[in-house]
């Protein structure tokens, strides 16, 4: 099961952390990772991290999104900084490859005003 929290309304600049809950072995045995999704538009995987704590992210957000898990947790987080109006979607975790039956949580909105 996945559990998206933390998104809201921001103004441009500022900053939002997004948690992911995570129940389940199979997330805890694999990398993780968080997506995003525009209206009409497919979902996308903006960053990843595996079970090492090695991570990655699509070359736009590199120093501004930060994500992080706690294993024994269950928990995955996205730390977002200086959003930008472009940021604006709504925001998914899930396996950083694949999914389980396909199933993706409920997500969390992200809007960023100018």
């Amino acid at each position: 099961r996945l559990v998206e929290s933390g998104g809201g309304l921001v103004q441009a600049g500022g900053s939002l952390r997004l948690s992911c809950l995570a129940s389940g072995d199979i997330f805890g045995w694999n990398a993780m990772g968080w997506y995003r999704q525009y209206p009409g538009k497919e979902r996308e995987r903006i960053a990843a991290i595996t079970t090492d704590g090695v991570t990655h992210y699509i070359d736009n957000l590199k120093g501004r999104f930060t994500i992080s898990r706690d294993i024994a947790q269950g928990m995955v987080w996205l730390q977002m900084n200086d959003l930008k109006p472009e940021d604006t979607a709504v925001y998914y975790c899930n396996l950083a490859a694949g999914t389980v039956n396909n199933t993706w949580g409920q997500g969390t909105q992200v809007t960023v005003s100018s």
